[in-house]
């Protein structure tokens, strides 16, 4: 019997390479959206300063309430718009850390039935999964594991899925 923490698979130090590459790369295909969604918000936040500093004006300022009206509407508008945006963005982000991941949890999954097997380990426990009260440093092989992962699949030999056009 032996514990792992796949938590630290993630690790982008110490954990397996081509988890974090992985990483790295969904989010840098993502940057451009997150950006948008950014400039869109700190449009939003201006566009609503400069209306509460219209509402706020002392009594008698004159106030075109057909520009104000203008501006109100387009700030409903761009909320409206970041909102969907977002959600799209979201729902793009998350199939696509699906079809990066899926594989290489696969492959791990194979790498790891091949190292207990190799060491005779029946059982692997994952601490990430299972509140552990105390486990003894010769039956974490999470370290082991990362290691040996890390030199028979290095991450640069790794055939990275395309990205959809």
């Amino acid at each position: 019997m032996a514990v792992i923490d796949t938590n630290e698979f993630l690790d982008p130090k110490t954990g397996i390479a081509k988890f974090t590459n992985a990483v790295n790369r969904l989010n840098s295909e993502f940057q451009k959206t997150k950006d948008e969604i950014t400039a869109m918000q700190t449009r939003a936040q201006a566009l609503e300063t400069e209306i509460n500093k219209l509402q706020g004006a002392p009594a008698g300022t004159p106030i075109d309430q057909r520009s104000l009206q203008t501006k109100i509407d387009q700030l409903d508008q761009l909320k409206k718009d970041i909102q969907r945006k977002a959600e799209d963005g979201q729902a793009a982000y998350n199939k696509r850390r699906q079809d990066i991941f899926t594989p290489l949890q696969d492959e791990v999954g194979r790498a790891l039935e091949a190292f207990a097997k190799a060491r005779g380990i029946n059982v692997i426990v994952d601490a990430a999964q299972v509140p552990l009260l105390y486990v003894a440093d010769t039956v974490d092989i999470t370290r082991a594991f990362i290691t040996e992962f890390n030199s028979k699949n290095p991450a640069t030999a790794s055939a990275s899925p395309t990205p959809p056009e």
